[in-house]
């Protein structure tokens, strides 16, 4: 199984117009059109899942450049996602005081 990264999306791309254009290559277990959190809109980028590593490579050579929708697609192999730290989101900035990490003052009596 390859996972293809698909970027310069148009942004009214759909997961089956997605679906459609490399199902012409072989068979596509799944796709995952990336949408921002807060508008539900798309992020112009999505995950394509095909199973056949053969048909992934001719449809990554056919179709990357490929213009859809007047833009030119980024088509490739998706590369490992990166290793996160589970901090939670909070970091400390240092012992100076600045951003989020504010010193506690005594009150004035």
């Amino acid at each position: 199984m390859k996972n293809i990264f698909v970027g310069n999306l148009d942004f009214s791309a759909t997961e089956g117009s997605i679906r459609s254009l490399f199902e012409a290559y072989g068979a596509v277990e799944k796709v995952s059109l990336v949408t921002d959190r807060d508008t539900g809109r798309s992020r112009g980028f999505a995950f394509v899942e095909m199973t056949d590593d053969g048909e992934a490579e001719r449809a990554i050579s056919a179709l990357n450049g490929h213009n859809v929708g007047g833009r030119a697609l980024n088509v490739n192999e998706a590369r490992p996602r990166a290793e996160r730290s589970s901090g939670g989101g909070f970091r400390d900035r240092g012992s100076r005081g600045g951003g989020y990490a504010r010193q506690r003052r005594e009150p004035r009596w």
